[in-house]
């Protein structure tokens, strides 16, 4: 009897101290979709995920057309140009293939440059929340666009708008 009266205390006032803190949520994806430094930043690591990607679809290509070259001369060759052929081009795909690891790989270049262009731009964002959460004295907040299901928030508790105007930015 004594285990369950304890344990019933236990839950109440796990209750009682989560009705007692303060919270509110973010969108952050509406807050970053308003700051023009992530638009510019957005688009250049576009820019250049585009041109690094076209630079390794045209040495697949070559890789491709050297192929093509060997299969129809392929009879014609002697075993030794074979396997020397068959070499150049194992080998220039497997350039093709570490570009593409340097490039879009894990800490590849447009991983350091997501770093470069928009982490400093989160930090900024990541410190206008924590300023509006120690102003108005808020104990969590919580960010709708980061994953977490909010079966019902109320309107008032978005705190999107107050983020963006400690950034400096109107809607």
């Amino acid at each position: 009897m004594k285990k369950v009266i304890v344990s019933l205390l236990l839950v109440l006032s796990g209750s009682l101290a989560i009705a007692q803190q303060h919270y509110c949520f973010i969108d952050s994806k509406y807050i970053l979709d308003k700051v023009t430094d992530y638009k510019d930043a957005q688009t250049k690591l576009d820019n250049l995920s585009k041109t690094w990607q076209d630079e390794i679809d045209a040495k697949m290509a070559d890789v491709e057309k050297m192929y093509k070259s060997y299969q129809a001369e392929k009879p014609m060759l002697s075993d030794e140009m074979r396997n020397r052929r068959q070499d150049e081009i194992v080998a220039k795909e497997k350039e093709a293939k570490d570009l593409q690891k340097q490039r879009f790989g894990y800490e590849g270049d447009l991983f350091k440059k997501r770093q470069e262009f928009v982490k400093p731009i989160q930090d900024r964002v990541f410190n206008a929340v924590q300023k509006m959460a120690s102003s108005k004295a808020y104990d969590m907040v919580f960010d709708k666009a980061g994953g977490i299901t909010i079966f019902y928030a109320d309107p008032k508790l978005d705190k999107s708008d107050d983020v963006l105007k400690i950034l400096g930015i109107n809607k």
